[in-house]
């Protein structure tokens, strides 16, 4: 039987394994419990069907509900104990991969996903400079919307390295906003143009990274203050960040185009 690809099996289960967090904070209904528990079923499924044993250590996991039971509180001890065995099964398999698969043949395009693909999470990452305010105010904006920010400074290390851990979430994530705030200043060599305000370099490396991994339908530019934008990016059309707040509708636009079920009643 065909391996599947390792880089989306890494993906799936990763993407399981970040939402136990969430599912150990919720002590009262069980529906996103239930749903959580399928699509990890699947991506198991989807991973290992050459070996069903895989697929049987997971549905073995008692958690001590039940769908019948909406309660989760009354047998949260339980519920907690099966989660955290989740958590070391999926780490196992994680690695599992990590480390006997083949690695995925190289491809000499960028690999870009389908773009016809659903969006499958609500989770955005969040591509900021030094510009506090205005990261704050994109990710409040985002929750209103339902939508999770994914910001990397908030993120536990874990005793990875920067772009290790950069790396790691950039999995979890089918969208990217870059927020192009004017933290920095640059101008062509040989000290006669007058300097520019620029984005920090991090950003446009992160910018970079999602429009090529995720496609420049994924990714959307939010630019302040006469900030200068990249000259390979010239052209892709961006969102100003206004005082008048003409921005949200954009943004909302945006995202719904990428396939976010968004409710602009929610945040205007």
């Amino acid at each position: 039987m065909e391996q599947r690809n390792k880089s989306r099996v890494i993906s799936r289960l990763r993407r399981a394994l970040d939402e136990i967090p969430g599912l150990k904070k919720n002590r009262s209904d069980n529906r996103a419990f239930e749903k959580w528990k399928r699509n990890t079923k699947v991506a198991i499924e989807y991973a290992f069907e050459y070996n069903p044993d895989r697929v049987k250590e997971f549905t073995r996991i008692n958690y001590g509900i039940s769908p019948e039971i909406g309660d989760i509180d009354v047998f949260y001890p339980s519920y907690k104990a099966g989660l955290e065995r989740v958590e070391g099964l999926l780490e196992s398999m994680i690695e599992e991969v990590d480390e006997y698969w083949p690695d995925d043949e190289v491809s000499t395009s960028v690999p870009v996903r389908h773009p016809v693909e659903p969006i499958t999470s609500n989770k955005v990452f969040l591509i900021h400079g030094r510009d506090e305010g205005t990261r704050e105010t994109i990710a409040r904006f985002l929750e209103q919307l339902k939508i999770e920010p994914v910001i990397l400074t908030e993120q536990a290390s874990q005793g990875r390295t920067i772009i290790e851990k950069f790396e790691r979430h950039a999995q979890v994530v089918e969208y990217a906003i870059a927020l192009l705030t004017p933290d920095d200043a640059g101008s062509l060599g040989g000290g006669t143009a007058a300097s520019r305000p620029r984005a920090r370099q991090n950003v446009i490396f992160e910018l970079g990274f999602f429009s090529g991994s995720l496609g420049r339908k994924r990714v959307i530019a939010l630019a302040k203050g006469g900030v200068e934008i990249p000259s390979d990016y010239s052209g892709v059309v961006y969102i100003a960040l206004d005082d008048s707040d003409g921005w949200k509708l954009k943004l909302i636009t945006e995202l719904k185009a990428a396939g976010f079920h968004v409710d602009a009643n929610r945040a205007l």
